[in-house]
């Protein structure tokens, strides 16, 4: 594993950690809405190290990377996908096929539209969103999500704490470890409120973008997930013509976690005919 940091937009320094293959297809993990690289343990601790190579970052004002104060360096798309693009370019990643999982269904949005899509080769969205905003809240962004978020964007800890705790119970239908569970909350609290608020004040929709999009996308939705709603899957599906549905039956928000083997088979499949 190695451990770098790179600079993205506006000289916001990111944690980026590196595993597997230097050789291999590269798989750069994009997590979501307060979440950090770690999400992605049951990936890079498994198999898929040996053939690939894996690229998991914390985004900005997540994890260890820098969290700027100003909820511009949160609602600035061009600021994501800058982001993005400094991490492919500072480690020479080859094409690599984005991971993003919900609120990184944004990012990767935010990455095409400024950047195209010449130095990807795939695309995997992972319970991932591309609507956010009023047209959003219900129909395509459940209850796991418009219930919890208010309370976790309150700077009164016992309130963001209480808020937090009851969103990952939201975002997880079969049965995870207790350990697992300890460390995602507390990866999860290291994110300050305000970002989590900045985070959510934008109004988006990618519709026209995922019109446009040539390279191979696998749709990877949990059946049961009352966060970023199965809707949120099929609309991406509708407009979007290369891309490809995988649907996991009673499992949530986090199929990475919930059925970490069939996910990392199947991304690992993706990931080699994407990527010939």
């Amino acid at each position: 594993m190695k451990i770098h940091t790179i600079r993205g937009a506006g000289g916001v320094n990111l944690h980026v950690r590196e595993y597997g293959k230097l050789t291999g297809i590269p798989i750069l993990l994009i997590h979501g809405w307060s979440q950090s690289h770690l999400c992605w343990s049951k990936q890079y601790e498994s198999t898929l190290n040996n053939e690939t190579r894996i690229v998991a970052l914390d985004l900005r004002g997540h994890g260890m990377s820098d969290a700027p104060v100003q909820v511009e360096q949160y609602t600035d798309g061009d600021k994501w996908a800058d982001d993005i693009a400094a991490v492919i370019d500072e480690l020479a990643l080859d094409r690599p096929i984005l991971v993003g999982w919900s609120y990184g269904g944004y990012i990767i949005s935010d990455y095409v539209r400024r950047n195209g899509q010449e130095k990807i080769a795939g695309i995997n969205f992972v319970d991932a969103a591309v609507v956010l905003g009023p047209q959003a809240f219900g129909a395509l962004l459940g209850p796991g999500f418009l219930d919890n978020a208010p309370g976790a964007c309150q700077d009164d800890l016992p309130t963001s704490i209480a808020a937090i705790r009851r969103f990952l119970r939201a975002c997880i239908v079969k049965p995870i470890s207790q350990d697992d569970f300890e460390q995602i909350l507390a990866f999860n609290m290291v994110v300050r409120p305000s970002v989590r608020s900045a985070m959510t004040q934008r109004e988006l929709d990618f519709a026209s973008l995922l019109q446009g999009i040539t390279v191979p996308v696998l749709v990877t939705h949990g059946r049961s997930d009352t966060v970023v709603l199965p809707a949120m899957a099929d609309y991406i599906l509708k407009h979007c013509k290369s891309a490809e549905a995988s649907w996991f039956e009673g499992v949530g928000h986090a199929p990475f976690l919930e059925e970490p083997l069939r996910f990392n088979t199947e991304l690992k499949h993706f990931a080699r005919s994407a990527h010939h």
